[in-house]
């Protein structure tokens, strides 16, 4: 692929792989400007309904126009059918990339979950939920701003994943809601949005389990260790914050972005 042009696109390097595709570095030659080009499965998108349903998902999701989400710049296909996004590329580090290293200092582990927030926030007024925050789904630029990328993509994959084909890391982010299969709102995004800022705080994810099924289990039944745990000097305020992200019932956690950000 690395050298091969697709429409006015020309592919640099590979930038990395998963779940939900491959993403490359590219060149777009009109604009004379790098582009992140991600190619999609092919099973995802075999059948005519499901690409219309991902076409209609992604334009919705282009529409977003914040400083904290991912730019997405042109749905198309290849000659040979191939679904891809053109999105805006950033140099830096995903927020996985980062977390590997170690927990992350308490000023700028708010500073990136605000920046999130933000980003979500704007999302959601527009009705538009994520599904699938995790730590590989932010970026974070050589400047230190936050980009949320995939938008629409989860629910292309299913919003519904089983036991079967989940990932381990997909399901550590996953809602208990999602797990018992029940419908999904904004709020599985705050849950999430929980998880990430637990794991930055700590190093951890907040339920854990050696494979996907008890891990899903964990997430329904347990409750994750208190903070004071791995940190030593931290405002009080912020356990609660936590505390509140993480509840198993939906509608008792933050009813929006909005109130967490006050």
């Amino acid at each position: 692929m690395i050298g091969k042009t697709i429409s006015h696109y020309k592919i640099l390097e590979k930038l990395g792989e998963g779940g939900m595709g491959v993403v490359y570095k590219a060149h777009d030659a009109n604009l004379n400007r790098n582009v992140a080009l991600k190619f999609l499965p092919s099973h995802l998108t075999k059948d005519e309904p499901t690409r219309k349903r991902f076409i209609v998902e992604a334009q919705a999701a282009s529409s977003l126009d914040h400083p904290n989400i991912c730019n997405i710049h042109e749905i198309n296909k290849t000659p040979d059918e191939q679904l891809y996004i053109c999105m805006g590329y950033y140099r830096g580090e995903s927020l996985r990339q980062k977390i590997k290293k170690g927990p992350i200092p308490l000023n700028e582990a708010v500073n990136i979950i605000f920046q999130i927030a933000h980003g979500l926030k704007a999302a959601h007024e527009e009705k538009i939920i994520h599904r699938d925050i995790k730590p590989g789904n932010i970026l974070i630029t050589e400047k230190g701003e936050v980009k949320i990328v995939d938008f629409g993509l989860a629910k292309l994959a299913g919003v519904h994943l089983t036991q079967s084909t989940s990932s381990k890391g997909t399901v550590a982010y996953m809602c208990p809601e999602q797990i018992r299969g029940e419908k999904v709102d904004h709020r599985s995004d705050i849950w999430a949005l929980g998880v990430v800022f637990y794991e930055m705080l700590t190093g951890h994810l907040p339920f854990r389990g050696e494979y996907p099924e008890p891990m899903m289990f964990s997430i329904v039944n347990e409750e994750p260790a208190q903070l004071s745990q791995y940190l030593t000097d931290f405002p009080e305020q912020l356990q609660l914050i936590i505390d509140k992200l993480l509840k198993k019932d939906p509608n008792e956690r933050y009813l929006n972005i909005s109130d967490m950000l006050v």
